[in-house]
């Protein structure tokens, strides 16, 4: 390789000496050549040159060459910028992860306790049924992708002691606080932690992740080259254009309990109605249906979790029970007031203080029967609340009238 760099750099330094057509003769066209002069002050022999019409082409010989050091270092560069996540749990979520990831070009290995081996196959994932050969595959990274009910059961069953000691576990639950305790507890110390929340799914994310949030908390993550691959981990959800937002678990959960288990919840509360699409649908009343659809495609357990693993959820259902009784007062308190202006002429002091007392009466007593009446459908207390209201306002009306 060095000759071949010294022999082109002689014939750059001969046409930069003002014959560009210059080439070196042959070893048998130099052995024929008598008429060459030799320097006295040099001893060198000077070839002698041939003229040629075509001009001077030179060739990097060395340039590209699959054992030159730059290329093998940048082979090398671009295999260890890419991870080996392991996925345990590779329903609907996880399948919906991994596709993204294989995208981008990171080696992915799944284990579930389904077999997916035909799917993986598909997806250019490797499938493992058995754990231990899993775990002994060595992935950087484990990505918990499962049921938050299961968590902790099928972390408990992991072979930690088949992975390498660094291992970076992530889970994507919708709670925070409970696998950041749960992972702290049973994890070793050299293992890597970070708490991950994904604010989308297959619906929502189908098409693309540009501006959807990521929410993560790097719980315990050592420094230097680990925490390159847990920054590399992340870059898989920058890359795919997702809006990253550094946040505590216990911060996430506080926000989560105000948002997502409130839609979940009121989305399952409409699912109860049984509502149906109407010839005369309104922009909200189909945004209302696609929220049911899109909470009771998710599974019981799901919500059930939002609710039993977030310490603020009790407190978020507390006051929707509250904005609701209160929602109902103030619906029927303006009804009775209608009522009396409509259905009644009242002329009588006496007139207006039993109207009084009978409407506010009337509003107490179908509120609680609302409130209180078990076995009945919503419609049906809504409606018999509203009709025992209307007959005590007249009877009472109608009594107060006739002492006069």
């Amino acid at each position: 390789m060095e000759a071949v760099r010294l022999q082109g750099a002689r014939v750059l330094r001969d046409a930069q000496g003002g014959d560009a057509r210059a080439l070196l003769g042959s070893r048998g066209s130099s052995s024929s050549s008598s008429s060459s002069s030799s320097s006295s002050t040099s001893g060198r022999v000077r070839l002698p040159l041939r003229r040629s019409k075509s001009r001077l082409s030179v060739v990097a010989l060395d340039a590209a060459q699959p054992f030159d050091y730059e290329s093998r270092r940048m082979e090398q560069m671009h295999k260890e910028s890419k991870l080996k996540v392991g996925i345990v749990g590779f329903g609907n979520f996880g399948q919906f992860l991994a596709q993204r990831i294989v995208k981008q070009g990171h080696a992915v290995l799944a284990h579930s306790r389904s077999d997916y081996s035909s799917l993986c196959d598909e997806m250019g994932v490797s499938f493992f049924r058995d754990v231990d050969d899993f775990c002994e595959e060595h992935p950087d990274v484990v990505l918990l992708s499962t049921s938050i009910l299961s968590t902790e059961a099928v972390l408990r069953s992991l072979p930690l002691q088949r992975l390498k000691r660094s291992t970076l576990f992530v889970d994507v639950l919708s709670v925070k606080e409970f696998p950041k305790t749960l992972f702290q507890q049973v994890l070793p110390a050299e293992f890597d932690i970070l708490c991950t929340h994904p604010m989308f799914g297959p619906e929502s994310g189908r098409g693309s992740w540009n501006s959807l949030p990521l929410v993560y908390d790097k719980v315990r993550v050592g420094s230097g080259v680990r925490d390159e691959r847990c920054q590399r981990f992340l870059e898989i959800f920058e890359r795919e254009g997702c809006r990253m937002v550094e946040m505590s678990c216990a911060e996430h959960d506080r926000f989560a309990a105000s948002s997502q288990f409130i839609t979940h919840t009121v989305g399952r509360m409409l699912g109860k109605l049984e509502l149906e699409s109407t010839p005369i649908n309104t922009k909200g009343y189909e945004t209302l249906l696609d929220l049911v659809q899109n909470t009771q495609g998710d599974s019981f357990d799901l919500y059930y979790g939002l609710f039993m693993y977030n310490i603020n959820a009790t407190e978020e259902l507390e006051r929707l029970e509250l904005a609701f009784d209160a929602l109902k007062k103030q619906l029927f308190g303006k009804l009775h007031n209608v009522l009396r202006k409509q259905l009644f002429d009242v002329g009588s002091a006496a007139t207006n203080h039993a109207v009084a007392v009978a409407s506010t009466a009337a509003t107490v007593a179908a509120s609680d029967k609302i409130s209180n009446g078990s076995g009945v459908a919503a419609s049906e207390k809504i409606s018999n609340g509203s009709a025992v209201s209307q007959l005590t306002l007249v009877s009472t009306v109608e009594e107060a009238q006739g002492h006069q």
